[in-house]
């Protein structure tokens, strides 16, 4: 089950970091968005790397203050929380 785990943490980032690409292409095309609950329910499960990554490739979100400080606060939760999982269970 372990082993699992990178490879969920690797699917959702390229996924996270896909969606704001589609999101970014649906905004300069003006047709219907991804709801940004959607983007941060990616990041919250693991995914918040990816839409970094993605927010900042594609210059998406980059002037909304909720994500530019979200995204990293969820990512820095996420990095803390792993730290302390791999203490207590080593």
């Amino acid at each position: 089950m372990s082993n699992l785990l990178p490879v969920y943490l690797i699917v959702i980032n390229i996924y996270g970091f896909i969606l704001m690409g589609v999101d970014k292409g649906k905004a300069i095309r003006g047709i219907r968005r991804i709801p940004e609950s959607t983007l941060f329910l990616v990041a919250v499960l693991g995914g918040s790397a990816g839409v970094f990554m993605g927010m900042q490739s594609y210059r998406h979100k980059t002037r909304h203050v909720k994500f530019t400080v979200g995204i990293p606060l969820i990512f820095t939760a996420e990095a803390v929380l792993a730290l302390v999982l791999a203490y207590w269970t080593r």
